[in-house]
């Protein structure tokens, strides 16, 4: 039987800030993320994109990529897709690494390996944080869009999109599906 080596969050952040390659910090253990396909990227790109035209000049900024979300109540460090955060920015410096601790808006673009993942483990930790108002899941392998939207306190509306012909509204900001789905094709077996 392997006996895993914990870690504590304190190490975690000292082997990220020289890390060539990006982690997770999940509960002790240290979880490599893998690369990406072309097709997830080109949905980030596009979603940050349309975003970062949208927001422009409001108190609302987007990231994405590299953005290290701390998730206290899971003891988690996750690094999100897309994040938006609207307001003052709260974060912490954390060796050399901005921990950020209020993401308004966060997207995960959904593959094989990371589907079930962002569904149930990340979706019950996200929906942890006060600060967050939506959580949105874009599914790089066929058309289907699911958003979590707070409503009140604790209670979230899910809405699920298959259309791409159809319009989502991310935070203020209606986005064509077309133009997240740019450049994107789809496998007419999924």
């Amino acid at each position: 039987m392997e006996t895993l080596t914990k870690v504590s969050e304190e190490e975690y952040l000292l082997l990220e800030s020289t890390a060539t390659f990006k982690s997770e910090y999940h509960a002790g253990e240290i979880v490599a993320m893998a690369g990406a396909q072309e097709d997830h990227h080109k949905i980030v790109s596009n979603i940050g994109g349309e975003l970062y035209i949208c927001i422009k000049g409001s108190d609302c900024r987007v990231y994405y990529g590299d953005s290290l979300v701390k998730l206290a109540e899971c003891e988690k460090y996750v690094y999100p897709d897309v994040v938006v955060f609207c307001g003052k920015t709260e974060k912490e410096k954390r060796n050399g690494i901005d921990v950020f601790l209020n993401p308004s808006i966060i997207i995960e673009v959904l593959s094989e390996s990371t589907a079930r993942y962002d569904k149930k483990d990340k979706l019950e930790c996200y929906l942890t944080l006060d600060s967050l108002k939506e959580y949105w899941l874009f599914d790089s392998l066929k058309m289907h869009v699911i958003s979590y939207k707070r409503v009140i306190n604790d209670d979230w509306t899910i809405t699920t999109n298959k259309d791409i012909n159809e319009k989502v509204k991310i935070g203020e900001c209606e986005i064509s599906l077309k133009d997240i789905y740019a450049g994107v094709a789809f496998d007419t077996e999924n």
